[in-house]
Order: C-alpha cells, then sequence, then structure tokens
C-alpha cells in the first residue's frame, strides 16, 4: 500500500551507461530522490541530454536504475524480478507517449480495451464507450488509428489509460508532435487523469505545457536542480536557463 498517498517514491537512484569502444561510462542519473503524491500532476524538464527521459525510464519500470530504488504505490520494483515489474506496470501504470503507440489494425474501442484484456482484467463495452465519449471520441470506436488525426491518436492512448485506472500515469512528450490545440485537449486530459487518487509524472520540453503541471522539477546533469511550484512558463524558462551554469540545488 502506498504511505501517506505516495504513489511514486524515488530514493537515490542513479543509472550509469557501460561505456562503448573505449569511451568513459556515462553517467545519466547522479542519484535522484523524490516523491508524487495522489492527485499530482508533476511535470520533468532540462536541456536536452538532462537525463529527464532516462529519469522517466527509471521511474516506470521501463529501465533498471544501476542503483537506489524506485517504489509504485509502496511496492520496491527494484527488488522485483522482470516478470514482477511487466505485472505490476500493467496492473499499476498508464503511459502516454509522443508516437500514440496505438495498433493500426485494431479498432479505437479494441485499443482502449486492449491493456485491460492483456493483464486479464478485461473492460466491458459500456465501460470503454463511456471512457472514449470522456475524451471525445465517442462516434470513433469502430475507427482505426490511421483514420484518426495526431490529436485523435494521442486521445486514444488517453482513453486506453483512463479505461485502465492505473494509479500512475506517466507521459513522454505527449503533446510533442501536436498542435497548440490539440495539444491544449491532451494536456486538459491528463490533468483530469491525476484525479480520482492517482497521479501523473510528464517529461516535456514545452515550458507552456510544462506549467499546466501542479510541480515542475528541473534536472540538470542526471541531478535535480530545482522544484517549482505551479510556475509560470517564464519562471520555468529561468531556472532551465540558470541550470547550465548554477548550484545544484
Amino acid at each position: 500500500m502506498a504511505r501517506d498517498g505516495v504513489l511514486l517514491a524515488a530514493i537515490d537512484v542513479a543509472k550509469t551507461f557501460a561505456a562503448q569502444g573505449g569511451a568513459d561510462a556515462t553517467v545519466a542519473l547522479a542519484g535522484v530522490s523524490l516523491e508524487v503524491r495522489a492527485g499530482e500532476f508533476v511535470a520533468i524538464v532540462g536541456p536536452s541530454g538532462s537525463g529527464k527521459s532516462t529519469l522517466l525510464y527509471c521511474l516506470s519500470g521501463l529501465e533498471s536504475p544501476t542503483s537506489g530504488r524506485v517504489e509504485i504505490s509502496g511496492t520496491d520494483i527494484t527488488a522485483l524480478s522482470a516478470r514482477g515489474v511487466a505485472s505490476l506496470r500493467r496492473e499499476r501504470v498508464g503511459f502516454v507517449f509522443q508516437s500514440y503507440n496505438l495498433i493500426p489494425s485494431l479498432t479505437v474501442r479494441e485499443n482502449v480495451a486492449l491493456p485491460a484484456r492483456l493483464s486479464r482484467r478485461p473492460l466491458d463495452g459500456a465501460t470503454v464507450d463511456a471512457t472514449l465519449g470522456r475524451v471525445g471520441l465517442g462516434g470513433f470506436a469502430g475507427a482505426y488509428p490511421g483514420t484518426l488525426s495526431g490529436g485523435q491518436q494521442q486521445r486514444v492512448a488517453i482513453a486506453r489509460v483512463l479505461a485502465s485506472a492505473p494509479d500512475l500515469v506517466f507521459a513522454d512528450e505527449p503533446t510533442g508532435a501536436l498542435d497548440t490545440a490539440a495539444g491544449a485537449v491532451v494536456l486538459d486530459l491528463l490533468r483530469e487523469a491525476a484525479g480520482d487518487g492517482r497521479a501523473v509524472v510528464m517529461v516535456t520540453h514545452d515550458l507552456e505545457a510544462a506549467a499546466r503541471a501542479d510541480r515542475v522539477l528541473v534536472i540538470r546533469d542526471g541531478a535535480l536542480h530545482r522544484e517549482l511550484a505551479r510556475p509560470t512558463p517564464r519562471e520555468i524558462f529561468e531556472a532551465v536557463e540558470r541550470s547550465a551554469t548554477g548550484p545544484v540545488a
């Protein structure tokens, strides 16, 4: 069980990638600690190469940290087998990526129902259709992803998450391929996904998108540089710029 509403905890998480061709090993994360509580929408930002995507992958169980630990809903995923991590991801974690990751040969309804079916907790058609209605795609259940716009495909991906009701939603550049209007709709839906006892953790380079979060974590050189509460885009920009030369907080 999660303690005190903490759905995600990272304790001194480090990640080093082995050297290639005689080069030095790459330190992607240098001891990051953080907590995310139920109801929170948290954004992670930082310069290119700062380690923000690696951090997201370690937090979500897609990558194993070199050292430290990650807890999801009170379970230390770094102590689990690969099969155990995969099972926990299916049951408690949802993913939204820039590339949508929809199955082109499945209908919208089938794509939304797929994660629950794989975790052997199939959803009834009424639940799937109601979720599609929540994201404004009630009339598209029988359509195929290739017939939809990018914004519509991303809403299908979010419907897939909402229907499965995971504890945590991880989003990696979810608005990166969308125009401003479609991106705003997606951010509203992610904001909604952070309700009902769940939480959302999003990596983004879009400062306007990051400013929609409750908290913004600024990563520099694999370490947590600053934490901002409900900042403006300008405040985020200044924090990222200062992270290039300033001391780590």
